[in-house]
């Protein structure tokens, strides 16, 4: 196994928040390593805001990335700075032609299918939830209503990719990534298109992630080599640990108690944030700031 060196440089790192709730202690966690990593690589750091599902993404979301990045004076270099920079300029809805390119790309090298399956019926065909590839060989026009668009995963297929800490890395994308969607129903692309997409477009090449979306990342990586010519797999990775509730489950936006506006409204200064994750990373004395995390990281 071939390993990194520590002190490679890199050249751009993203936060890459999905406006869908408030953000929580896990997501602040997340950026502090992105941060640090940034700082001991050398790189610049990206704010990436996916916006690109309607349903679940409000506008009070996105503001409060802003409003809590301020509060916690945590810095990056590139990206929106408020909420009209992002909408004008930044927001996916910007990019949608260069989704649409990849997408057009895939299918003409066949290698995508168009499925009408509900969740429900995958659930009902797979008690995991994993798509069998029920409509692999239905041949559904791409252009028929209310279907998506999978990738069709060759599930014995190794990906490879650079581990930040571990050299090269490889492994099967998960049963629960099987035949992934890339275009939603709604006609929307999918956030693993989107990402790998938007890396390329802005030239990311250091992605830090928890370890959750290990999973993801073979997938992008697989996505990518089907792309037009690119450098994604040729990125370095780093997933981290996650930072786990009281019943010992992965924090979420749902869970209110834990977001970052909420705190403040409970009187929590940053310093008493930074000292809550700082536990929780199992610092033995007190962490009151950002630049303290460098002794964690």
């Amino acid at each position: 196994m071939e390993n990194k060196d520590p002190l490679e440089k890199f050249r751009l790192t993203r936060f890459a928040p999905t406006p869908s709730g408030y953000l929580h202690l896990g997501n602040i966690y997340s950026f502090i390593i992105t941060y640090h990593l940034a700082l001991k690589h050398q790189a610049k750091i990206l704010l990436r805001i996916d916006d690109m599902d309607r349903e679940r993404v409000k506008k009070k979301f996105i503001h409060d990335i802003f409003d809590t990045l301020d509060f916690l004076e945590i810095p990056y270099h590139q990206g929106p700075k408020n909420h009209k920079d992002f909408k004008s300029q930044y927001s996916q809805r910007q990019r949608i032609d260069l989704y649409r390119s990849a997408l057009e790309r895939l299918k003409e090298k066949q290698v995508l299918f168009a499925c009408d399956c509900s969740r429900k019926k995958v659930e009902k065909m797979d008690p995991n939830g994993f798509y069998t590839g029920f409509c692999r060989n239905r041949h559904l026009d791409f252009k028929t209503k209310d279907v998506a668009w999978r990738m069709k995963v060759d599930r014995h297929h190794d990906v490879s990719y650079q581990n930040l800490y571990e050299g090269t890395t490889i492994g099967k994308i998960p049963g629960i990534l099987a035949d992934f969607i890339v275009k939603r129903k709604d006609g929307l692309p999918a956030y693993q298109l989107t990402s790998v997409v938007d890396d390329i477009h802005f030239g990311v090449d250091l992605v830090i992630r928890g370890k959750d979306l290990a999973g993801s990342t073979l997938a992008q990586v697989y996505l990518a080599d089907h792309l037009d010519k690119n450098s994604f797999s040729k990125n370095t990775f780093h997933h981290h640990p996650l930072i786990q509730g009281p019943d010992q489950q992965k924090l979420s936006k749902s869970s209110g108690a834990t977001s970052i506006q909420f705190l403040r409204k409970s009187g929590k200064k940053k310093e008493n944030i930074f000292e809550m994750i700082g536990k929780w990373m199992g610092s033995p004395i007190p962490i009151r700031s950002l630049d303290e995390f460098s002794k964690l990281v």
